[in-house]
């Protein structure tokens, strides 16, 4: 090609989507000279064999190309939420940062075996993952570096607590315990092991709430917000009245209870219909109300606010009490002696 002056140049067009000019003028006729050859040096034979590499590369699943080794995952509780988390980290994991699912952990066999089959045809490698009905014995090969929990609220604290003495960064389902102590609990063994831990508030990730946050409220557009009110207006409770049965043969359902009060096995229990108990969480506050609190809190109190005009103390008694208040208002249908027989330290 030429220029406007009339000097011969070579656009060589590089890697990265840019072209670089050679002025062969300048460079003078042996560097002229030498350049095309180079040029040229690669023969059909050079050219089919960095081809057929380049292809067979490009066909390797994520977790064996060059590059970041993958992050080895687990998941306690294969259930319709479970397997939610786990298949849109499979989806979002990027390439500079892979995933690997190697063990799945829960109670059912049933979903336990369906979950494998899905999670071996989704991830890239096809590899099957490993199958557990106890999360200890899946925590004790300890070679994750994350474990999703997406068990019902009771079984939240003793496998969070497990996974980062293990050594895995975790993300849990909301809300983060039954009641405040666990959470507590929790949050000392986040702190002790130095693990990263997140807690399935999601919502803090909406994009318009956080304009909401940012651009409204915290630039003082509403003023001084003095009383916020909040609304599930979803109906989620199951209204049937089964009588109460043995458990299915497929789930280990002591297992299931783990540090629970015990209570005869309802159909309305598992799958899913479990919040209707007041053994196993708080019913629609722990589950809806978490979201629209934690948006309360998060939009219109700062950390630093909390640590200048509430004491600690203060701050405890209240969600204990809150706590308390709901449970006693709320149907239980045991003396709510617990039984802490998967008591960890």
């Amino acid at each position: 090609m030429k220029s406007k002056c009339g000097e011969e140049l070579y656009r060589n067009p590089g890697g990265d989507g840019r072209s670089y000019v050679i002025d062969f003028k300048s460079a003078g006729a042996l560097a002229k000279d030498n350049i095309s050859k180079a040029m040229k040096s690669l023969n059909r034979r050079q050219f089919l064999r960095t081809s057929a590499a380049a292809l067979s590369l490009s066909t390797l699943p994520r977790a064996q190309r060059n590059g970041p080794k993958a992050k080895r995952v687990g998941l306690i509780g294969c259930g319709w939420y479970g397997k939610t988390d786990l298949f849109r980290l499979l989806q979002i994991a990027p390439d500079t940062t892979p995933v690997e699912v190697v063990s799945l952990c829960d109670v059912d066999r049933r979903m336990l075996a369906e979950a494998v089959e899905l999670v071996t045809n989704r991830q890239d490698s096809k590899k099957k993952p490993r199958s557990f009905n106890d999360y200890r014995a899946m925590l004790a090969e300890k070679d994750l570096d994350i474990v999703l929990i997406a068990t019902p609220d009771h079984w939240h604290c003793l496998p969070m607590i497990a996974a980062v003495k293990a050594g895995a960064d975790v993300y849990c389902q909301k809300p983060i315990s039954v009641d405040v102590i666990e959470g507590q609990a929790m949050l000392a063994a986040a702190r002790k092991y130095n693990r990263v831990v997140q807690i399935g508030t999601q919502r803090r990730s909406t994009p318009h709430l956080i304009d909401a946050r940012d651009k409204v409220i915290r630039e003082g557009k509403l003023g001084k917000v003095g009383l916020v009110e909040i609304y599930c207006y979803y109906h989620m409770r199951n209204e049937s009245n089964p009588p109460d049965t043995a458990p299915p043969d497929y789930l280990d359902y002591e297992m299931w209870t783990g540090p629970a009060p015990m209570r005869p096995y309802n159909p309305l229990i598992h799958p899913r219909g479990w919040r209707a108990f007041m053994e196993y969480g708080n019913g629609i506050v722990g589950d809806m109300c978490v979201h629209m609190f934690d948006m309360t809190r998060w939009c219109t109190v700062t950390i630093s606010t909390l640590r200048q005009k509430a004491s600690v103390p203060f701050i405890k008694t209240l969600s204990t009490n809150w706590i308390s208040i709901l449970r006693t208002k709320q149907r239980r249908t045991s003396k709510n002696i617990v039984r802490r027989r998967f008591a960890t330290t």
